[in-house]
């Protein structure tokens, strides 16, 4: 008599129980348990499937958020939106063109203009708003400002970019 297995599959990662087995799992450092009956072969084909849902999750201590601000940043974008009396975000994104390829986008907006499928970032008491298809390109960055006077504005540490400009506003990933 064959025994039966269970095969798992998370992204490229494949995970083989036997039937009868209770486990503890981690895919990606995402831990979940499984337990399957010893009658599993009488069912046949097992398949275990994912699916994502709009979750707003609280902040994960000590995990870095997918995009940072520097402290002078935070106190540049504080003062810019203390000037404008309302309760703004800031949203950043990515668009075709410039030097490489891409450019950077930036701009306040309303609170309320959040889209269900955009995620939203706090750091240190701002509020960062992204596409998910920008996010791709902009995850790992941090935003820095500088008053210098050549030089200085908003500059992007992106470890996406394969190539920079020279002015630093667009990149090639």
């Amino acid at each position: 008599m064959a025994s039966s297995s269970v095969t798992l599959q998370y992204s490229s990662t494949v995970c083989r129980l036997p039937s009868n087995s209770s486990t503890s799992l981690s895919f990606n450092q995402i831990p979940f348990s499984v337990s399957f009956p010893s009658n599993l072969k009488r069912f046949g084909r097992l398949s275990i499937r994912s699916s994502s849902a709009s979750v707003s999750a609280a902040p994960v201590e000590g995990l870095a958020p997918a995009i940072s601000l520097t402290d002078n940043a935070v106190k540049h974008l504080k003062r810019m939106r203390s000037d404008r009396n309302e309760n703004l975000c800031l949203r950043v994104g990515v668009k075709q063109g410039g030097c490489s390829g891409m450019s950077y986008t930036m701009d306040f907006e309303s609170s309320e203009n959040t889209k269900a499928d955009d995620s939203v970032i706090e750091v240190n008491g701002f509020t960062i708003v992204c596409d998910p298809k920008s996010l791709l390109f902009l995850y790992g960055m941090q935003l820095d400002y500088s008053d210098a006077l050549i030089g200085g504005g908003f500059s992007f540490q992106n470890p996406n970019a394969s190539k920079t400009c020279s002015c630093g506003k667009s990149f090639a990933a």
